[in-house]
């Protein structure tokens, strides 16, 4: 199985010629999230090798366009696929007037089961094929909520320890099923896998949730949309940068940080990776269009 994010766009308002506006895809096994198609995400997808069809549900953060004008294409070239599961879209309930017109932007043939799903209140989830996606609402100019999803913990064979016990074959699935065979518990014959864990924050400025959506996940996805020297202006705006950005990955606990949205005022990105080193000792990747961005490996005791 495989659990990795294409990077589809990294720029923030405005696009740059190497920076498309936002877009994400997150494979994670059965489970294909695109996360804020902005403008030009069906042309992204196409340069990274991707189709439609595998998407299984759509996450917007919010209504600015940068990171929703690229729904109605993708939803449309859903439809003109004819993919056949239902695709679910997360949205804030808020902005219903805009996923509506985006919905229906331009006249087309309506083949596949777009399955509205908003997301309202101080907290929402839903059931995936891989474990719990939560919503969380952020601090920003409009209505916006980051995304978090979960894998539950789980349990990994040992063969060493099921040879041991003389269980092999269809036993070893009817042991897992059952959690028990004979005198043997699943627990003698496997060690605890921890899930994984993935989280997506951008357009906001420092508040709790940022923190709990990160909270120990092994990739986090974060704008940092401006550097120290205009902090002031990030606070105003409801956005980060590159250090808060990095800061909440150190306090978190996070893996891997995915720093992203990068404002099209800094030439040299290598500035941003500059303000975050020192406030984030892990591994840090600055997010470029096209970049395919694996998962950490499991913890060793999973």
């Amino acid at each position: 199985m495989t659990r990795e994010l294409a990077v589809l766009g990294t720029a923030s308002q405005v696009p740059t010629r190497h920076r498309n506006h936002n877009g994400y895809l997150l494979r994670f096994d059965d489970e294909v999230i695109l996360f804020d198609p902005g403008e030009g995400t069906q042309r992204q997808m196409l340069l990274a090798g991707l189709a439609v069809t595998p998407i299984t549900r759509i996450c917007v953060t919010h209504f600015h366009g940068d990171h929703s004008l690229g729904l109605p294409g993708t939803l449309q070239r859903i439809s003109l696929d004819k993919v056949p599961h239902p695709v679910a879209v997360h949205y804030p309930a808020a902005g219903q007037e805009f996923y509506d017109r985006l919905r229906h932007a331009t006249s087309y043939w309506d083949n596949a089961d777009i399955v509205a799903a908003p997301v309202s209140g101080a907290s929402f989830t839903a059931e995936t094929s891989v474990g719990r996606l939560t919503a969380l609402p952020l601090w920003h100019s409009l209505p916006t909520y980051g995304y978090r999803l979960d894998e539950p913990d789980g349990r990994r064979m040992v063969p060493e320890l099921l040879a041991a016990h003389g269980i092999a074959g269809p036993a070893v699935s009817e042991l897992q099923r059952a959690g028990r065979l004979g005198d043997v518990t699943l627990e003698q014959v496997s060690v605890a896998r921890p899930g994984q864990s993935f989280a997506f924050v951008m357009d906001t400025g420092l508040c709790d949730n940022v923190f709990a959506l990160a909270e120990g996940v092994d990739v986090l996805v974060i704008e940092s949309t401006f550097l120290d020297e205009d902090a002031t202006m990030a606070e105003m705006v409801g956005h980060l940068t590159a250090a808060q950005a990095a800061s909440v990955a150190r306090v978190s606990g996070v893996r891997k940080l995915v720093l992203t949205h990068f404002s099209q005022r800094y030439q040299d990105a290598s500035r941003y990776l500059d303000e975050a080193r020192p406030e984030f000792a892990g591994e840090i990747i600055l997010a470029e269009d096209l970049m395919r961005i694996p998962f950490p490996p499991r913890n060793a005791s999973g």
